[in-house]
């Protein structure tokens, strides 16, 4: 069945991108009729993100929520097979001046890129552009795990580094001039994991941004990847480096992470990666929400 699907997404990366975007946008409606618990998880982190907002207006995100993933699923067959011709005007950059600028000076550079759903677009784009490096983890299936791994490694010298690998490891890479693909948020269990505020809500959110950025004495740089409408492709928004990062309190810097990244998500939220259980753990006494 696995080699089924990816022969099926090979035939679609064929396809214009505004016919495989419609496409994406109604296997989106598909699954939120059909996928009950992840619906169910989506609505909850809305409801506890979003109080303001009513049950159907929750509801609506919740659907373009659905829609956005959906094209991400499909669309994932353009960065695994499609040219780099192809590709490049699809994924538009802007703000590389700040990386290309630290990297000359010979200073580390440490991503912050949020789970938007186009984050894998972000990631080739930045492939397309520097020589860098991302922690990998390895997917149950193995024929999955296999062109994930191929196609996080198609443009450029990049570097994978597993989950199982050490916190040196990354700031080795780093150190040796290549940009972190870093992704903080998401739920890891309490292990290593503070609770700071994330939208109102007390989240455990591991500080690695605080410590690795101190340890390799990097200058982080926020990195937002934006689907856009139809067939216009991908913004990736390059921000400006960080000052006074990281401080010498490593709860601060982290609440201030998730501040940066509330912020970015009010801007499109319904690409924000709701399906994740992001509030799963909580502190003693407080019951799980899902």
């Amino acid at each position: 069945m696995s080699r089924l699907l990816v022969a099926l997404l090979w035939l679609l990366h064929f396809l214009p991108l505004a016919a495989l975007a419609f496409l994406g946008r109604t296997l989106g409606l598909v699954l939120f009729g059909l996928a009950g618990r992840r619906r169910h998880i989506v609505l909850v982190n809305l409801r506890l993100c979003f109080p303001e907002l009513d049950e159907e207006q929750r509801r609506r995100l919740a659907k373009e929520h659905f829609k956005v993933l959906g094209r991400s699923i499909l669309e994932r067959s353009l960065l695994w097979w499609a040219s780099a011709q192809r590709l490049s005007p699809l994924l538009r950059v802007s703000g590389e001046e700040h990386m290309r600028q630290l990297l000359d000076a010979g200073r580390p550079v440490l991503m912050l890129t949020p789970h938007f759903v186009g984050l894998d677009a972000g990631g080739a784009a930045i492939a397309m552009r520097f020589n860098s490096a991302s922690i990998y983890a390895v997917q149950s299936d193995p024929v999955f795990d296999a062109l994930l791994h191929r196609g996080r490694l198609r443009f450029g010298d990049q570097l994978l580094l597993s989950r199982q690998e050490s916190v040196r490891a990354s700031v080795r890479a780093m150190k040796s001039g290549r940009p972190l693909y870093y992704l903080p948020d998401m739920d890891f269990g309490s292990k290593e994991s503070i609770f700071v505020p994330f939208f109102g809500v007390q989240t455990a959110t591991i500080s690695g941004l605080s410590r690795l950025a101190r340890l390799a004495g990097a200058t982080v740089v926020p990195c937002v990847t934006r689907i856009l409408p139809g067939g216009a492709g991908y913004a990736v928004e390059v921000g400006e480096p960080w000052a006074n990062f990281p401080s010498a309190d490593v709860d601060a810097d982290t609440r201030r992470m998730n501040a940066w990244i509330e912020a970015a998500v009010r801007t499109m939220p319904e690409q924000y990666y709701w399906v994740h259980r992001r509030f799963k753990t909580r502190p003693p006494g407080e019951p799980r929400p899902y």
